[in-house]
């Protein structure tokens, strides 16, 4: 992991890491009884995008727009599960707006593997 790939690796860290909240959260929102249960849709989310995320890193020879994409999904998630899990344990939000960003980035991160269709592969 030592040079320039480095960073670009982190994404596989992050795909593991939602992989594996994705499923705790999952027990842990069987778990929530009574009001909002903020933390089955993080779940869901980082369910969802793990192998997302992974499959782009992996796909970084073939979609020219695909380490872009993957970082700013990335960052999404991390906005958006991050807040949802906060808000669920302590009431509180991460910073104002912050799953609405997360949200956001996740769908600029798909749009930008949308417009990877229409430039040639690297």
């Amino acid at each position: 992991m030592i040079g320039a790939k480095m960073p670009h690796r982190l994404l596989v860290l992050f795909a593991g890491l939602f992989g594996a909240c994705g499923v705790g959260l999952a027990a842990a929102a069987a778990h929530v009884s009574g009001g909002a249960n903020l933390l089955a849709p993080a779940s869901a989310i980082a369910l969802a995008h793990a192998p997302s995320v992974l499959g782009l890193y992996l796909a970084v020879k073939h979609l020219k727009t695909a380490l872009a994409a993957a970082w700013i999904i990335s960052v999404g998630v991390l906005l958006f599960c991050g807040d949802l899990v906060v808000r669920q344990w302590t009431g509180h939000s991460l910073f104002p707006m912050a799953a609405p960003s997360g949200g956001i980035c996740m769908m600029l991160g798909w749009i930008v593997v949308a417009a990877g269709a229409f430039l040639a592969s690297p």
